[in-house]
This record gives C-alpha cells, structure tokens and sequence, in this order.
C-alpha cells in the first residue's frame, strides 16, 4: 500500500491525490503535521529507498527558512537531520508518497507515471 504523507490544504498535494484516484491507485493518506514520520521511521525510507536525506526538506518552505537550515544543513550529521525532520512535519518535502522500496517527493506528473502506475 502506498503511504501518501501530505498536507490536506496543499494544492500539490491535491493534484497528486487527484492523479492516483483518477489512474486507480489505493493510497493511504496521511497528515504529514499530525502524523509526522519519527526519525527512525525517515531513517529506514532513507535505508530502504536510497533517497538522500537532504532531498527529504521542503527547501521553499517558511520553517526551513525561518531556521536558517540553507545555512547550517552541510554541517549536521545524518542523526541530527533526521530528528529535525521529525520534529516538525512543515520541515517535509511534500507531498511524500512512498510504498517502502521507492519514494517520490513533490508532484510531478510524468515521475508519478513512471513509479506509481
């Protein structure tokens, strides 16, 4: 089953909930604020999928701004990034959809094509 971690107000997100409904792709949706990941649960996407944890933060974002992390993200370690992270779901890149050996971040239509359908 795919996990679909979004934001429900997200207009991207919604475009690729839309996108999996319309192609017939059961997801379960999840609200990446109320439900964000734990840092051991980004640990093992990162493990399973092979994505680069740098890729995981929403680099546009008013937090990841607000924390100068532009800055200071080279210098932490993989532990540290993972718990920031963790600690905020405003922090993810999203919408997050992943079914534990691949993930997609963002929407994009021809990705979702590709790994999705």
């Amino acid at each position: 089953m795919l996990k679909f971690y979004q934001l429900p107000n997200c207009s991207t997100c919604r475009k690729a909930a839309q996108f999996l409904q319309e192609h017939g792709v059961s997801f379960e949706p999840v609200n990446i604020v109320e439900l964000t990941p734990t840092a051991a649960e980004f640990k093992k996407l990162v493990d399973d999928t092979g994505v680069d944890v740098d890729q995981l933060f929403n680099r546009q974002g008013a937090k990841f701004r607000e924390l100068e992390l532009k800055e200071k993200l080279e210098t932490l370690s993989l532990e540290e990034k993972l718990n920031l992270l963790a600690s905020d779901g405003m922090l993810v890149k999203r919408p997050l959809a992943t079914n534990g050996k691949q993930i997609t971040l963002g929407f994009k239509e021809e990705q979702y094509r590709q790994i999705w359908l």
